[in-house]
C-alpha cells in the first residue's frame, strides 16, 4: 500500500501549493523563495545523506553514463524536429522534453518500493541525470537557439523565428571572444549549480573511498526528509492551468515527447544494464520519472514564466506514477 500512498502523498503536496496560492496564502513570486533553499540547501543536503548512509559502488557509474545519454538524446532530437517551429515553443519543449525528477520524486517511491538501499542505484542514475538538468540541457538550449545568458526570451525580442538572431564571428578576435564566452557561461551554469557541484564533490569521495562523517549524516538528515516536501510544494506554488488551446497543445507535446522516449528507456535499462534484477528495476523506475524540478526553474529564466512548466511536471508526475506501478507489477522484484 505504501507504494502507491507515497506518490500519491507527494501529488497532493503540488495540489496543497497550487491551492494555497489560488486563495492568497502564498504570493505569486512566493515559490521562487522555495526555490532558493530547494536548488541551494535542501537538495544538496538530501544527496549528501544518500551518499552518507548507503554505500554506493564505484562501478553503478555505468547507471550513471545510460542516465545522462537518456537526458541528451531526447534534446537533440526534439530540436531537430522543431526546427519549423518559434524559439519560444522549441526552448519549452527542450527544457521539459528531456531530464528526470529523482531527487524530489523517483527517491521517495524507489524507496517505498524496496526499501532505504534502492535510493543508491537511483542516486547514481540522478549523477548522469544531473550533468543535463542541473545545467547541460539550458546550456543546450541556449547554443542552438542562440538565446542569450541571463535575459528572457521576450526581453530579447523573440518571434516567430526558429532562433534568434546570431551572427557568427568571421576574425580570428571575434572568433576568441565568442569562444571565451561561451566558455565562461559552461562553467558558470555547472559548477554554478549546487547539487551538482555536490554530485562531482561525492563521486570524488566515492573513487578515492573517503567515508562522510556521520555528524555530517545527522545534520543532514532533517534536509533529507525535507526534501520531498519543499520541491512538490514549490511546483504546486508556481503551477497554473493552461490559459489557451496554444498552452494545451504546447503541455500535450511535451507528453507526446517524454512518454516513447520514457518507455524505450526503461526497456533498455532492463534489458540491457549489466547489473542483477534489483538494480535495474530501479533504473526503470527512474527512467519513467516526470519532469525535472530544474526545468521549472530555467523555464523561468529564458520564458520568464515558469507556471505551465510546473503544470507539465504534475501531470507528468501523475503518468509517471501509473507507468512505475505498472512496471513495478510487471517486473517483480
Amino acid at each position: 500500500m505504501s507504494a502507491i500512498l507515497t506518490p500519491v502523498g507527494l501529488l497532493l503536496i503540488i495540489l496543497a501549493g497550487y491551492l494555497f496560492r489560488r486563495f492568497g496564502l502564498f504570493g505569486q513570486k512566493d515559490y521562487r523563495v522555495l526555490q532558493t533553499a530547494e536548488f541551494n540547501i535542501v537538495l544538496p543536503g538530501a544527496i549528501v545523506y544518500s551518499f552518507a548512509t548507503n554505500p554506493h559502488d564505484i562501478s553503478l557509474l555505468w547507471i550513471s553514463l545510460f542516465a545522462f545519454f537518456c537526458s541528451f538524446i531526447p534534446v537533440v532530437c526534439i530540436f531537430i524536429a522543431t526546427r519549423k517551429r518559434n524559439v519560444t515553443d522549441r526552448a519549452f519543449l527542450m527544457l521539459n522534453g528531456a531530464g528526470f525528477n529523482l531527487g524530489c520524486f523517483c527517491f521517495p517511491v524507489v524507496q517505498s518500493f524496496w526499501g532505504a538501499g534502492a535510493v543508491v542505484p537511483a542516486a547514481m542514475f540522478d549523477i548522469g541525470n544531473c550533468i543535463m538538468v542541473a545545467a547541460g540541457t539550458n546550456v543546450l538550449t541556449q547554443q542552438l537557439l542562440h538565446i542569450q545568458p541571463g535575459k528572457t526570451l521576450a526581453e530579447q525580442h523573440a518571434g516567430a523565428a526558429p532562433t534568434l538572431p546570431y551572427t557568427k564571428p568571421k576574425d580570428r578576435d571575434a572568433k576568441r571572444l565568442a569562444l571565451r564566452a561561451l566558455l565562461r557561461n559552461i562553467v558558470k551554469s555547472f559548477f554554478g549549480s549546487v547539487p551538482f557541484d555536490t554530485y562531482i564533490l561525492m563521486i570524488v569521495f566515492t573513487i578515492v573511498n573517503v567515508k562522510i562523517p556521520g555528524w555530517i549524516a545527522t545534520l543532514c538528515e532533517p534536509l533529507s526528509g525535507a526534501n520531498a516536501l519543499m520541491s512538490m510544494l514549490m511546483v504546486g506554488m508556481l503551477m497554473d492551468l493552461p490559459q489557451s488551446k496554444h498552452d494545451v497543445r504546447e503541455v500535450l507535446a511535451v507528453v507526446a515527447w517524454r512518454l516513447p522516449f520514457s518507455i524505450a528507456f526503461a526497456c533498455a535499462a532492463w534489458f540491457l544494464l549489466p547489473f542483477d534484477a534489483s538494480i535495474r528495476a530501479v533504473a526503470v523506475i527512474a527512467s519513467l520519472a516526470p519532469i525535472a524540478i530544474f526545468s521549472t526553474l530555467f523555464t523561468d529564466k529564458v520564458l520568464g514564466n515558469a507556471k505551465l512548466a510546473g503544470f507539465s511536471l504534475a501531470l507528468t508526475a501523475i503518468i509517471a506514477l501509473v507507468l512505475m506501478a505498472i512496471a513495478h507489477s510487471l517486473m517483480g522484484v
